[in-house]
């Protein structure tokens, strides 16, 4: 805690070892102490705020999905790098229910995670799964594909995402494999069956839905999934919330920050972004143009003064602090977009 007056609330499962936490900590001097008595399953019920390693423990998923429109579902992921608790369900994972059919957008992270998603899909309709997009060739996008194509599904993925998975696929299992041991079972790495490069639409009974590739921003790759009847943007990567946006070597934050003007132009009434839960554009323009924007103008500054690395680590990020994945990655992206503009 900032300081020995910071709020505290403490409890557990049914009040049995909260108490004695509570008290610990008040001798320890913390002032502003209170023991929730109802225990952790209340507190959650009346929608308070948690932090767990798995919302679904009966489950590999880390969240099950939920109607986010008529329709549209996500299996919302965790906030956080992919672990061994969170099954690299760290993604959001959505589908689309159709009159023909379902698309189902993210394979998933392991074969595992795919077959749980699909009987989730199967509680809500009979209908077949057609097409699997990938966002990306990130591992957690790309796993579960194999699992899909034994269903008879079509896999669809940007023409870089297939060279990328083509190139190093198998590293991707391999690194995946290591923090997800035994859960990885079944996995196999699979192509995609179409590419497209900007855009592809598709037609399914009444609902119109356009994939495409709008510029760049997280990785080269990166797709969206536009419903234009209902004004909805399944963003992928290229937009977050509620978690730090990563700056990877392949990056191009500037480029991003354009890319942005053509979200914007669709007008989304509701956004489903790659990672945290589906909000409004104001709020994804927070968390994700906004920080780079923050970031590139403080580098600059950095940059202007004949500042390097050290002082760029040093940018204030604190007001970014509360954003999962924080740790993990804001003096990555300082050094990274430090490196990227000592040559602009």
């Amino acid at each position: 805690a900032k300081s020995k007056d910071t709020p505290i609330i403490v409890y557990c499962g049914r009040n049995l070892r909260s108490p004695l936490a509570a008290k610990t900590l008040e001798n320890m001097g913390y002032t502003n102490v209170k023991n929730y008595a109802d225990g952790f399953f209340v507190w959650k019920e009346e929608m308070n705020p948690v932090k767990v390693s798995d919302y679904e423990p009966d489950s590999i998923l880390y969240r099950l999905p939920e109607e986010i429109a008529p329709g549209v579902y996500s299996a919302i992921g965790a906030t956080q790098p992919y672990t061994y608790e969170n099954s690299n369900h760290n993604n959001n994972l959505s589908f689309i229910v159709t009159t023909d059919g379902v698309l189902v957008f993210n394979a998933g992270g392991s074969y595992l995670v795919a077959k749980a998603m699909h009987e989730e899909i199967k509680k809500v309709t009979d209908q077949k799964v057609k097409y699997v997009v990938l966002e990306n060739s990130q591992g957690h996008a790309i796993l579960g594909s194999n699992y899909w194509k034994k269903q008879g599904a079509i896999i669809i993925a940007h023409v870089e995402a297939d060279k990328e998975i083509r190139h190093r696929g198998e590293d991707i299992y391999a690194r995946t494999l290591r923090v997800q041991k035994e859960k990885i079972i079944g996995t196999k790495v699979v192509f995609p069956d179409l590419t497209f490069k900007e855009k592809m639409p598709i037609s399914m009974g009444n609902t119109q839905i356009e994939l495409m590739h709008i510029g760049a921003s997280h990785s080269p790759d990166d797709i969206q999934l536009w419903l234009p009847q209902q004004k909805i943007l399944i963003s992928g990567d290229t937009a977050f919330n509620e978690r730090m946006l990563p700056i990877f070597s392949h990056t191009n934050a500037a480029a991003w920050i354009e890319t942005w003007d053509k979200i914007e132009a669709l007008e989304p009434a509701l956004i489903i972004p790659g990672h945290g839960e589906p909000t409004d554009l104001a709020t994804i323009t927070k968390f994700t143009k906004d920080y780079l924007v923050y970031m590139r103008t403080e580098v600059e500054k950095v940059i202007d003064d004949d500042g390097g690395l050290y002082e760029a680590y040093s940018i204030d990020q604190s007001m970014f602090r509360n954003r999962g994945t924080f740790r993990e990655l804001h003096k990555q992206n300082a050094e990274r977009i430090f490196k990227q503009m000592e040559f602009e």
